[in-house]
């Protein structure tokens, strides 16, 4: 940008690059993505090549990566990087998780973001994580203090933090899904989070008019009809990342459930069809709606197209999560499986921050930065 700062990130625990995305729209240049799943650093090195970008991605553990060669290796000098940004694994704090909080080697990962910060000093810093990283216990037992512990290191620092949940849906997201960010910028902090775009109610008396939520169903509408996997393999055309995996047996219990309904709510089904679950099963062979955003997309469950009797495709993850259609997700395409070493693509989305979002939080903190001749 001809007679501007280029204005530089570094992104860290970077998955499929939903926060790159949104980073890169809002206006900084990313010269290192750090990722250690390799599928994801698949799709990070296929659309880094697809847009001719020089982003360098490490492999790597970021626990084991010093920061001053980084440094050297990206010519960097303290204080240059304008944003550091990650999404810390979240999985300590789940709400739906064990929340083992600092226990939890991951939740450890939470502080890489601090460790970092004290070598690059960047004029910035952006986290997100799971809203219960707000009453997460510390290793004393206390609730809320490990965030509270992260603001502190980051004010010893001489950053001033803030922090905020926001719900996906009110930023034009067709998901409802909220996650705690946390931005950190130098005295004095002008930072101000954005304000929402979208409400559940259009019609409400606002001083700024809001627009309704975007639906699951809209955000898919005119997708092309998906493809069987098995017919990828004859050479079938596909719409990037847009296959059916769907097991035969699960084409069938999701028959008969309705638009944006769970099987287990669904009493006028055989009990055969509905086995052993229960009324707490309400992720499990989900419909999404067309008359809502969708429920939160999650690692553990692929949630079911709102009329046919299918999974939803990566694809259409990609759609409800915020995603451009130019992006394109490589690795496998699991059916629904237990535990497995590497990311398939319906996880690279569900564990990705929706871009939308990202680019929102990004452009604020750009425009502090530029208010404040940072």
């Amino acid at each position: 940008m001809a007679g501007k700062k280029r204005r530089t990130a570094l992104s860290l625990f970077s998955g499929a690059g939903g926060m790159d995305i949104g980073v890169q729209k809002a206006g900084f240049e990313i010269l290192a993505d750090i990722e250690i799943d390799y599928p994801c650093c698949q799709t990070l090195r296929h659309n880094i090549k697809k847009e001719s970008r020089k982003t360098i991605v490490v492999e790597e553990d970021v626990t084991l990566i010093d920061v001053a060669s980084l440094m050297q290796k990206l010519k960097l000098k303290t204080g240059e990087l304008d944003l550091l940004f990650g999404g810390p694994p979240c999985q300590a704090f789940s709400l739906i998780g064990k929340q083992q909080g600092l226990n939890d080697y991951r939740g450890l990962l939470l502080f890489q973001m601090v460790r970092y910060a004290k070598v690059l000093k960047p004029k910035a810093i952006l986290i997100e994580n799971v809203k219960g990283l707000i009453g997460a216990k510390d290793l004393k037992g206390r609730k809320g203090g490990i965030l509270k512990e992260l603001l502190s290191e980051l004010e010893s620092l001489e950053y001033v933090p803030k922090w905020q949940v926001i719900n996906s849906a009110t930023l034009g997201v067709p998901q409802s899904r909220e996650r705690v960010f946390i931005v950190a910028t130098p005295k004095p902090n002008g930072f101000k989070f954005p304000t929402p775009t979208h409400t559940v109610d259009a019609h409400q008396s606002t001083l700024l008019p809001l627009k309704s939520y975007i639906t699951a169903g809209d955000a898919i509408k005119d997708l092309p009809k998906a493809v069987r996997k098995e017919l990828t393999n004859n050479g079938a055309h596909v719409f990037p990342n847009h296959v059916d995996v769907t097991p035969a047996g699960d084409q069938n219990r999701i028959h008969g459930v309705r638009d944006g309904s769970f099987l287990a709510a669904e009493h006028h089904l055989p009990s055969n069809q509905i086995k052993g679950l229960t009324k707490k099963d309400t992720t499990k062979y989900l419909r999404v709606s067309t008359k809502r955003p969708s429920n939160t997309l999650r690692c553990g469950e692929i949630f079911f197209h709102p009329t046919e009797d299918r999974y939803l495709t990566p694809r259409e993850y990609m759609r409800i999560h915020g995603f451009p259609d130019s992006y394109e997700l490589q690795g496998p395409i699991r059916s629904r499986s237990g535990r497995v070493r590497d990311l398939d693509q319906h996880r690279q989305v569900a564990n990705s921050v929706p871009p939308p979002v990202a680019g929102s939080i990004a452009a604020e903190i750009l425009r502090t930065l530029h208010a404040q001749n940072i």
